[in-house]
């Protein structure tokens, strides 16, 4: 008997697929798969008419350091699966506190629960439409 497991080692989160199949913003791909680690309040902002560096932020938050550490690899491991982009930088990995993940068009941020509520990007950018990327799972699923 073989101890080979027959599930493939990398699957993607079905989600994650049906967004990429779908062709949604990378933006709405990155936030499913925060939310398949249990990423919180997991918004898209469309920033692209408020500044001209990126056109969406991602933010979400886990609820410690270690939760912050998975959402940030799975972020990164199933936007690779599905044929996304590479992050072209990484920020904020030493204290897991704020995690900023450069992906050029768009940019994840999964903080700490606690550095969620006091930077409050959401109000910061709170003129900025949001990207329901749940509706558009539902639409593509």
């Amino acid at each position: 008997m073989s101890t080979e497991s027959s599930a493939p080692a990398h699957m993607i989160d079905p989600v994650v697929a049906s967004l990429a199949a779908a062709e949604a913003p990378w933006a709405a791909v990155a936030a499913a798969a925060a939310e398949s680690k249990l990423g919180t309040a997991t918004l898209v902002l469309d920033v692209g008419d408020a500044i001209a560096v990126t056109e969406y932020f991602v933010i979400t938050n886990g609820n410690n350091s270690r939760q912050v550490k998975a959402i940030v690899n799975e972020v990164e491991h199933q936007v690779k699966l599905v044929g996304g982009p590479k992050p072209i930088r990484l920020e904020g990995q030493q204290g897991m506190d704020w995690v900023l993940m450069d992906y050029g068009d768009f940019v994840v941020h999964v903080f700490s629960e606690e550095a969620r509520g006091f930077y409050q990007l959401e109000r910061l950018w709170k003129d900025c439409d949001q990207l329901d990327w749940q509706a558009l799972a539902e639409t593509a699923g």
